[in-house]
């Protein structure tokens, strides 16, 4: 099954947030709560919306950010994706077969996981058609975010979920380790898009980088048509072009070095693509062996050999901002947290009661809120 096939009906929407890295750990007790609040939430906008809803707005930056808020954590730092997402998969686990909505992944070697625990799931409800289609697309969202585009945060934290109904989103983070920030992405499947161009719905961070190898932007798309053909080259007459006829020497801090010319690393390429040759980006993007650096290398050729050139601009666009449990907007009140628990707790055992009565019960929660303020 091609690859191109998958994700016909779907879009694609991505986003991105930087985060500062914070020392220290989420306490037990936060954690617990944080547990039985976000459930108690998720519950009521599953039954209120259904299943589609809440995998869209997990998977909306700004709402999971104002989740984080909510449940008390760090408004700013690298910590609440980890924690928030690990808080709603904790949550969500009991009711996985009830709500017919999985959450795979997480952080470190979890997120290396995120594939079996597909699998897993996959084959307890009987959902063989979906699961390679949910495993490989787990692995491209990851590739892009981590080698098409290049803008220094290693990915350590992968959480894909995912529907019976065919509806599924991503949240993953990496780390720059000079800058200590950062960067979260999301995914959403919506409606028809093209995975490997301009992938973004909105891009939200703190920082924008000057230059960022970009190879699923719009201007990228030529250079993404040539890689593909370039790895169906033959190797010889490859070397034999880049044998530099004029000494060129690059800045040392051109994102693109000398050193991604290796020929060794480049025969090493070739023996990974000839027997099985990509039939799209998307193709060469999953196979085994393509990373950032084969990517930086092919990129390289494709522009000394063309003579065209790939995006060099940060998806980056729009600045981010918000407040939580460091004391911003209010100290964390553990019996104000307990109280709200209880009265969502409440609500969604009352649900089932008749609609008027469900609708009376939900124009409480403003009042509810209101009173979070005050205290």
């Amino acid at each position: 099954m091609k690859l191109k096939k998958l994700g016909q009906k779907k879009m694609i929407t991505r986003s991105i947030v930087d985060l500062p890295l914070h020392g220290g750990k989420c306490p037990n007790w936060l954690f617990e709560r944080m547990v039985k609040l976000s459930r108690a939430i998720l519950l009521l906008i599953y039954e209120e919306f259904g299943a589609k809803e809440l995998i869209k707005r997990l998977t909306d930056p700004f709402w999971f950010q104002a989740l984080g808020c909510l449940l008390g954590f760090d408004w700013h730092s690298s910590g609440l994706t980890t924690t928030v997402g690990g808080a709603v998969k904790e949550a969500l686990k009991p009711h996985f077969k009830e709500l017919g909505i999985y959450i795979c992944g997480g952080k470190g070697k979890r997120a290396l996981n995120t594939p079996q625990e597909i699998i897993t799931w996959g084959e307890k409800e009987a959902l063989p058609q979906k699961v390679f289609k949910f495993v490989t697309l787990s692995r491209l969202t990851a590739r892009v975010d981590n080698n098409a585009i290049q803008d220094g945060f290693q990915l350590y934290f992968h959480l894909f979920i995912f529907s019976k109904n065919g509806d599924w989103g991503v949240i993953q983070q990496g780390m720059d380790e000079n800058t200590l920030y950062a960067r979260r992405y999301h995914w959403y499947s919506e409606k028809t898009y093209d995975l490997c161009e301009e992938p973004h719905a909105g891009i939200v961070s703190l920082i924008k980088k000057e230059e960022v190898l970009n190879l699923v932007a719009k201007e990228s798309k030529t250079l993404r048509n040539v890689l593909v053909n370039l790895v169906k080259e033959n190797l010889n007459i490859i070397v034999k072009e880049l044998t530099p006829k004029i000494h060129i020497i690059f800045k040392k801090d051109h994102l693109l070095t000398p050193q991604d010319l290796s020929f060794k690393s480049l025969k090493k390429i070739w023996e990974k693509t000839y027997e099985n040759p990509p039939s799209d980006f998307k193709d060469l993007l999953l196979t085994q062996g393509i990373g950032a650096k084969a990517l930086r290398a092919l990129t390289l050729t494709s522009e000394l050999i063309y003579n065209i050139k790939a995006s060099r601009k940060d998806p980056v666009v729009y600045s981010y901002a918000h407040g939580g449990k460091d004391g911003h907007p209010y100290k964390l009140n553990k019996r104000l947290y307990d109280n709200t628990i209880q009265e969502l707790e409440d609500i969604l055992i009352k649900i089932k009661l008749r609609e008027s009565e469900k609708v009376e019960l939900f124009r409480r929660l403003p009042k509810l809120f209101n009173l979070q303020k005050k205290c």
